[in-house]
């Protein structure tokens, strides 16, 4: 946080007027003395120069506009989730389909797609089916995503992600 008026404890402080414009280096008697005739407060800005500036404002008012851009730049910022597709490596054309229309609704809304494949019992053994099927969603959804990485094994489990293309 910045120090006001009494609390500037430095003997000499480089101040600026209300307008921008440079008043020069003075002790800090002088300075809080100038901000007392321009009801003003001072505020030091920049502690770590030599000799430290200090600034005459309105802080009350500095304060409210400050935690107003702090709102706004809340309210425009947006949290990236990550959805996440299952299928089975026996997935058949209907169920491929609703799937992928769901992973284009995600990713039209900007999130990140998990695209999983879940192998039970022998399906382990034929693991490029998996691969083939995820290769395949993937493509299909090329136009609107790209790819992040290849798809991988982890586990019983092989996924790959998906990410909104950049370029809107």
């Amino acid at each position: 946080m910045h120090e006001l008026n009494e609390d500037i404890r430095d003997k000499e402080v480089r101040l600026i007027g209300a307008g921008g414009e440079q008043l020069g280096i003075m002790t800090s008697a002088q300075a809080l003395r100038v901000a007392d005739e321009q009801g003003l407060d001072l505020v030091k800005i920049s502690p770590q120069a030599r000799p430290p500036v200090c600034k005459l404002m309105n802080y009350g008012k500095f304060r409210f506009e400050q935690s107003k851009r702090e709102k706004e730049a809340k309210k425009n910022q947006r949290v990236v989730e990550i959805k996440e597709i299952r299928m089975s490596p026996g997935i058949d054309v209907g169920d491929l389909n609703t799937k992928l229309k769901n992973a284009r609704k995600f990713i039209a809304d900007g999130n990140r797609v998990k695209v999983s494949v879940r192998f039970r019992g022998r399906e382990m053994a034929h693991t490029e089916i998996g691969r083939d099927l995820l290769l395949r969603f993937a493509e299909q959804c090329a136009d609107a995503a790209s790819m992040e990485r290849p798809p991988r094994l982890e586990g019983r489990m092989m996924s790959v992600f998906l990410a909104p293309k950049t370029g809107k």
